[in-house]
């Protein structure tokens, strides 16, 4: 990480400035914003899984073991999240290494500040806009209610290449528990 020992001169405010636009290149076209969903078998015996399904969100990087230190960099700047190394059991010929933020206090209160103020600029920009606006519905709490989930499921399926969750979305809206729905939390199917 760019250090330096005098830390209020204007050359240190620069080499953060410096520092900070190279994390929004590196997350631009390294990281990824994520939203994801796990069926949680037994929701009888679970407090917040009434729907049957858990909402997994996370921010991560990823890279080659190689450039461990630049991942390395980006968690002392956050100081939040975890590094993790994934070996490679394939025809690649180094292991990954990824700067995970799964924590949802984390991701409100640092992760997502952080790019607001300084935005990205590639498409990521649009996965990040969506990312949040699954996260407000999170840090809300409607995504315990069969509405929540199918509205971030249905964000989540325009995140990251645009990948289709119909079969998800319809799942979601023909199989989760229809304790006390209202007419306006339903969803038609198409």
């Amino acid at each position: 990480m760019i250090t330096s020992d005098n830390v209020i001169s204007a050359d240190n405010q620069q080499e953060r400035l410096i520092f900070i636009g190279w994390i929004v290149g590196f997350v631009d076209g390294e990281g990824c914003f994520s939203i994801g969903f796990v069926k949680q078998p037994d929701t009888s015996k679970r407090c917040g899984y009434s729907t049957g399904y858990q909402v997994v969100h996370r921010f991560a990087i990823t890279q080659g073991v190689k450039s461990l230190s630049c991942i390395e960099d980006i968690h002392a700047f956050f100081n939040v999240g975890r590094l993790q190394k994934n070996l490679r059991n394939d025809n690649h010929k180094e292991d990954l290494v990824q700067y995970i933020v799964n924590k949802e206090q984390d991701l409100l209160e640092t992760i997502i500040p952080f790019f607001q103020k300084y935005p990205l600029n590639t498409s990521k920009r649009y996965d990040f806009e969506q990312f949040v606006k699954c996260m407000r519905i999170i840090e809300q709490r409607k995504h315990k209610t069969r509405k929540g989930l199918i509205d971030i499921a249905q964000i989540a399926q325009t995140m990251n290449h645009r990948k289709s969750r119909e079969d998800l979305i319809r799942i979601l809206r023909d199989y989760t528990p229809n304790a006390q729905i209202k007419s306006e939390d339903i969803v038609p199917s198409a």
